[in-house]
């Protein structure tokens, strides 16, 4: 069967000559809070029914709150590289933390694309492209891009590397996570820079497993009635605290008098854990259904942005890189390919980008399943997704390597197709209801992946036995940790 390729697809990259701006006298200072493991349906602003979040309810009526926005990856360390780099996955081929055949290797199909631990030393990241702008650069807190195949934060481009978090973690009554403590060292860089414009990339632990709290913030919700959907006094203090650091933060904003010249941004790596139900999306953090890869994400730009508004339109953290240096008035560094759009238009009041789709790509086995999840044992297996409008289209490796393709598109259970707008937790499979539009997105993403080189699963696995004991299963209380990463 002949899939026919989309005319949208020759815009899925957007030209770096479009990003340009016009620079102000003196360009804003940017401030990205990032959480660990915030799910989409954890802040008050999306109605949780437990958790409360008073500074970033308070945050989200100051700025816009965007309502499909996306994380790049289903777990943290890809979600960050994306992120830093402005690339997809396929680009820089950090698929996961650790490995990419996590589980019993009894019952993958496929042998897995091999996972790279951090970005390249020769990738060029937002803070380098920043600091070339004349930006001091500093991050406080989670870098998780290190290991064998990366590098220190100190040589992609911060001036500024401080991190006291895990050494410390649990030993402070007062500040368990280290929230607070990360606060402070990001307000001692803005106060120390402030007579220049800065980038102040804040990536907490909080909210990642294991749950800390203070005692008193812990009681409080102890105490409190727990709610239908949301119900975990531990995880709500810990939520709670987390919060209470980003109000301290932007107090630190406003007292330097910096807040009508800094562009705030925050979200989170990706979905939230199995401890916090993202209902009505489906999944959570590892998986590529709604409720693994969408975020809580707030933007906050005095004068450019307008206070208490939304959009609807979907965005993808890899936009942050093109969108900082339009905001800065900053051209990309020569040769630099992102993959991202500037998110300028829909600050300023617009209501759509010329990006037409997003793509996401996770050529490998994440262990332990989800709430709604596809598979009994695995958060994903092999999996390319793609959102372009209403639509949702996920396309599974295995299947669609092993059973036939688009010969046998119609009998196997390799893709499936939802309409996030009626279907939000991606409950009815429309691909085999509306043929006509599975195989026009399934030639967008095939035309995709080979636009970015994507590697694939391509070699049956030889240990592959499913009527055999699990083999390297991850069990008891290491099971539930390996599931939060």
């Amino acid at each position: 069967m002949k899939l026919a390729v989309p005319a949208f697809l020759s815009l899925l990259i957007a030209p770096l000559s479009a990003i340009a701006a016009d620079a102000p006298s003196r360009p804003p200072n940017i401030v990205l809070i990032f959480a660990d493991d915030l799910g989409w349906k954890d802040v008050g602003y999306n109605c949780t029914d437990f958790y409360e979040t008073p500074n970033l309810d308070r945050f989200a009526k100051q700025g816009m709150v965007f309502n499909r926005a996306y994380a790049a990856a289903g777990n943290c360390a890809p979600s960050r590289a994306c992120m830093l780099s402005g690339q997809y996955t396929p680009r820089h081929h950090v698929y996961a933390v650790d490995s990419t055949d996590r589980g019993p290797k009894n019952l993958m199909r496929m042998v897995p694309v091999p996972n790279k631990s951090g970005l390249a030393p020769s990738q060029v990241t937002m803070a380098e492209a920043l600091k070339a702008a004349g930006y001091a650069t500093g991050i406080f807190g989670k870098w998780h891009l290190g290991g064998p195949d990366g590098a220190p934060p100190a040589s992609q481009g911060f001036d500024a590397a401080t991190d006291p978090g895990t050494k410390a973690r649990g030993k402070n009554t007062d500040d368990p996570k280290g929230v607070f403590t990360l606060t402070k060292l990001a307000g001692e860089f803005m106060e120390k820079n402030r007579d220049k414009p800065f980038f102040c990339y804040v990536p907490h632990h909080g909210i990642h497993s294991p749950l800390e709290a203070r005692a008193a913030t812990l009681e409080r919700f102890q105490k409190k009635a727990a709610g239908k959907q949301h119900s975990n006094p531990l995880y709500a203090a810990c939520l709670y605290d987390f919060d209470d650091a980003v109000g301290q933060l932007l107090k630190k904003i406003a007292d330097l008098g910096l807040e009508q010249n800094t562009l705030v941004v925050f979200t989170s790596d990706n979905g939230g854990t199995q401890q916090s139900s993202q209902e009505p999306l489906r999944g959570n953090k590892g998986c590529y259904y709604e409720g693994g890869i969408r975020e809580p994400m707030i933007v906050r730009w005095p004068g450019v942005t307008k206070a208490g508004s939304t959009s609807d339109v979907p965005v993808i953290n890899i936009d942050f890189y093109p969108t900082f240096l339009e905001a800065a008035g900053a051209k990309p560094p020569e040769g630099k390919l992102l993959d991202g759009t500037s998110l300028l238009p829909l600050l300023k009041g617009g209501d759509k980008l010329s990006r037409q789709a997003i793509f996401w790509h996770f050529p490998g086995y994440l262990d332990s399943p989800v709430i709604r999840g596809r598979d009994p044992v695995f958060r994903t297996r092999p999996v390319s997704a793609m959102t372009t409008g209403p639509w949702k289209l996920l396309l599974y490796h295995e299947e669609w390597q092993l059973d036939g393709g688009a010969d046998k598109i119609a009998t196997h259970n390799a893709v499936e197709l939802y309409n996030l707008i009626e279907d939000p937790g991606e409950r009815t499979n429309l691909a085999a209801s509306n043929p006509a539009k599975r195989d026009e997105l399934v030639a967008a993403m095939l035309a995709w992946m080979k636009q970015t080189d994507a590697l694939l699963p391509t070699q049956k696995n030889p240990a592959y036995d499913p009527s055999a004991k699990p083999e390297g299963a991850r069990r008891g209380k290491k099971a539930a940790k390996d599931a939060s990463d």
